[in-house]
């Protein structure tokens, strides 16, 4: 395919713009320091929530941001810097920490905000470019972003900048959620619905139980466990004790296997031994994966590995329906 000299310059800029943050990513990393994890402590010692301003640029970031801690375990809210001096500065509250944005470290609106903080004993995180801007000395922790150009050709328009600001409130974030511990089950009450929803929902969220179970006792006759099979609708039937142990399951490759003389058996003789089951706190993804890797469409639900009692069964279509591919 040929390639115009006006595509040829806007892919050198492409280039060059994700060449240059990707530089400045690189410089942020290395100037990584023990600021960061008095940040980090300083969060994590914080009775309230975190309280994430900026303006301008700086203001998408944070608001960025804050969905990112609430998201992760860390209470937080976007404050706009202009609405706090209008009244929103009583959403910040003792035991909250402030974690304020500017490039430059002069933002006019922010300074209501820096002054709140200090007035009550606020605990303040500053983010700015440069070194002896007020923001960053009045603050209790100040993180000094690297000097890095802007990516533009100008060298006016905020890209590098923002682009490590976010990077770096990002680490905050997951440094926050390590540390914690936050898991994937916890992510998940936070984004019930949507793809990551969908990604994170149990085996328990997706599983059929009570009388939808196809269950049969080993003696039961096979023309009883075919009016099983048939009636509950999955293809499969789990073979129990009277304690719900399961002992085997029956497919219909187990009915293609013993065609001759099947009416006459029972499922005892019928079932596959030592099924693959699944736990019901397991993510659904897993069940998925199994059940792909083993070519079969259900999975019984069992309350241990080890006493392998039944209490649900998963279909791959409940998967499907619930958007897990």
């Amino acid at each position: 395919m040929l390639v115009s000299s006006d595509d040829a310059a806007l892919l050198t800029t492409g280039h060059r713009v994700i060449q240059r943050e990707a530089a400045a990513l690189r410089m942020l990393d290395e100037s990584l320091g023990p600021g960061f994890a008095e940040a980090v402590n300083l969060i994590l010692q914080a009775r309230g929530r975190v309280i994430v301003s900026g303006m301008g640029k700086s203001g998408h970031i944070a608001r960025k941001l804050a969905a990112t801690f609430a998201s992760t375990g860390t209470p937080a809210h976007f404050v706009h810097p202009a609405e706090a001096s209008h009244g929103d500065l009583g959403m910040m509250a003792a035991g909250d920490v402030a974690l304020l944005l500017s490039n430059s470290g002069e933002t006019p609106e922010l300074a209501d905000m820096i002054a709140y903080t200090r007035r009550f004993q606020i605990p303040l995180i500053g983010i700015a470019s440069r070194a002896g801007s007020t923001l960053l000395n009045r603050s209790d922790v100040a993180l000094l972003l690297p000097q890095a150009p802007e990516a533009c050709a100008t060298g006016i328009v905020p890209t590098t900048s923002t682009t490590m600001t976010l990077a770096l409130g990002d680490a905050i974030a997951i440094a926050l959620m390590e540390h914690r511990k936050f898991t994937p089950e916890d992510f998940r009450d936070f984004h019930p619905g949507g793809s990551l929803g969908a990604q994170l929902s149990s085996v328990r969220d997706l599983m059929h139980g009570g009388d939808a179970l196809p269950l049969v006792r080993p003696e039961t006759p096979m023309s009883d466990t075919l009016l099983v099979m048939t009636q509950k609708g999955f293809g499969v039937v789990g073979v129990t004790d009277e304690s719900g142990h399961l002992h085997g399951v029956i497919t219909d490759g187990d009915l293609r296997r013993h065609m001759q003389g099947l009416l006459n058996m029972s499922a005892a003789a019928v079932m596959t031994r030592n099924p693959k089951v699944i736990l019901p706190e397991a993510l659904a993804e897993e069940a998925v994966a199994e059940m792909n890797a083993r070519k079969i469409t259900c999975l019984f639900v069992v309350a241990g590995e080890t006493t392998k009692d039944v209490v649900g069964v998963l279909h791959i279509h409940d998967c499907l329906r619930a958007g897990i591919v």
